[in-house]
């Protein structure tokens, strides 16, 4: 019971810290006229993704490579059949950015990249399937080439859109920055002890709770960004929210933790890798094909059916 109410409060201060840290560091780069495409690509997109990075990181210390990488994949396949689900039901989802169309294709190819590298076995029949710190690299090559890209469209785009800021102080700012880090860290220690505790003692695995339990826990932010957007009828934030969290996930995150600690993959994390690949693959096919590009209300549908039964499959196998 103590470690189920220290993982809530982990994920309590968590979401918290990362909500303090993206509005007091946007109001900061506010204040020292940062534009604004700059506070969306960099501080809002890191900050989303800081709890999945935060609780990876201690994972990755801890050697704990079952939450290292549920914890991404989970967040990914929810991302996609929970939170595009549940926004395409709200409303259904129109990519007009052509950099989204840019950007889903390549949410698939860090799919495929992730099961390949993560499979030792299979390409070079070793022992064992290990993201090792040069796979880590890798991924970490991709996301500066990510990154790189974003900045080119910050120049050569046009972006009008405004982000809200509070109006801090400087001195304010930098100090509600240092709490939010301090709580992200404080929240994913938490989260990564408990969850620990929780499934020695229910003799559950380590990679069902940070599939579920874990993956939607850290992505919160998202689905709150996410939803909020659908309701407002900005569906490309709604789309492109998740598409970039998905590449974040992989190429930075995954990328970071196999470079503090090698990731092993079990057996059983196979199945979760070829979901990830098979639901990306169903969002490009969504958005492809058909009339428009958009996730109709129908196929919002069919992602949290599919989610439902990804779930179920995790707790009867």
């Amino acid at each position: 019971m103590i470690n189920i109410l220290l993982l809530v409060t982990g994920f309590i201060v968590l979401i918290y810290g990362a909500n303090l840290l993206v509005d007091s560091a946007s109001a900061l780069a506010k204040k020292l006229d940062v534009p604004n495409i700059v506070i969306g690509l960099t501080i809002v997109a890191f900050g989303t993704s800081s709890p999945e990075l935060v609780v990876n990181i201690f994972a990755a210390v801890d050697h704990n490579s079952d939450i290292a990488i549920g914890n991404v994949i989970g967040s990914n396949v929810f991302n996609i059949l929970g939170i595009l689900g549940v926004s395409a039901f709200i409303f259904p989802l129109a990519v007009k950015s052509k950099t989204t169309w840019i950007e889903i294709p390549l949410a698939l190819l860090s799919a495929v990249l992730v099961m390949i590298v993560a499979n030792d076995i299979l390409i070079d029949n070793g022992a064992v399937s290990i993201i090792s710190r040069i796979d880590g690299l890798v991924l970490l090559a991709f996301f500066v080439i990510f990154l790189v890209y974003n900045f080119q469209l910050m120049k050569t785009g046009k972006f009008d859109e405004e982000f809200t800021t509070k109006n801090y102080t400087i001195k304010k700012s930098i100090l509600f920055i240092i709490v939010g880090l301090v709580f992200l860290v404080l929240g994913g220690k938490a989260i990564v002890y408990s969850a620990t505790e929780i499934a020695k003692f229910f003799g559950i695995s380590e990679r069902i709770i940070s599939l579920t339990i874990i993956s939607i826990g850290t992505s919160l932010p998202e689905l709150a960004t996410s939803v909020i957007a659908a309701r407002k009828r900005n569906v490309d934030i709604a789309i492109g929210n998740i598409v970039g969290s998905n590449i974040f996930n992989v190429f930075f995150i995954l990328g970071t933790s196999a470079v503090i600690y090698p990731v092993t993959v079990s057996l059983s994390s196979q199945f979760d890798l070829i979901v990830n690949i098979l639901v990306s693959l169903l969002l490009f096919i969504f958005i492809f094909t058909g009339k428009g590009r958009k996730v109709d209300r129908w196929e919002g549908v069919v992602f949290m059916i599919l989610y439902v039964a990804y779930v179920a499959a995790l707790i009867i196998m």
